[in-house]
């Protein structure tokens, strides 16, 4: 058995997340929108309740489209909320439209949501050397950064916290222990 970080629990779901994609760097405009909407979700919950209702949210959300999210209208958000397979959260919802919206501003205004994004860590991944989970900071100067910028342009549920989470999730910063086998793996 490899060892992992301290926070996989022995559920399929987490081991594999862990695994096959967090902290590994992402460059898919439409996934990193994916992770930048179910992190605002996930704000009080357990990433593990997120990662279950992860393809209830692919369903109702149409893949992640921000094209199509950033259009949905009052009725659409209502039907949603309805969607018992989704976090029923009104703000949280609403932020996942207006964060829709300015995802497309930010392509347009950087060609990417990708070039814009990875300038936080000037376009290549932290790499950061924990020897425990404890040590890892819930957010740091550069999330700050990106939280501070994301508001300014229109996002929502945007925080140093959710930001950081964000940049783990996405191999912005790679902040799986030192004695996890993703670790080395990652950084080589």
């Amino acid at each position: 058995m490899p060892l992992r970080c301290e926070w996989v629990t022995a559920d399929p779901l987490y081991i594999a997340y862990h695994d096959n994609e967090w902290g590994r760097p992402l460059h898919d405009d439409r996934r990193l929108f994916e992770f930048l909407i179910l992190e605002g979700v996930q704000a009080g919950l357990s990433w593990l309740t997120i990662l279950k209702k992860r393809e209830n949210y692919r369903a109702a959300l149409d893949g992640f489209d921000p094209v199509r999210v950033a259009a949905y209208s009052p009725r659409r958000i209502e039907a949603l909320l309805a969607n018992k397979g989704l976090i029923r959260n009104r703000l949280k919802m609403n932020a996942a439209v207006a964060n829709a919206r300015a995802f497309l501003e930010v392509q347009a205004a950087f060609g990417s949501f990708d070039r814009y994004i990875w300038q936080f860590v000037d376009g290549r991944p932290v790499r950061n050397r924990w020897r425990t989970t404890a040590a890892i900071p819930a957010w740091t100067p550069r999330s700050h950064a990106m939280s501070r910028d994301l508001k300014k342009r229109g996002f929502r549920f945007v925080g140093p916290t959710i930001c950081y989470a964000f940049m783990q999730a996405v191999g912005m910063v790679n902040d799986h222990i030192v004695d996890c086998f993703c670790y080395h793996e990652i950084n080589a």
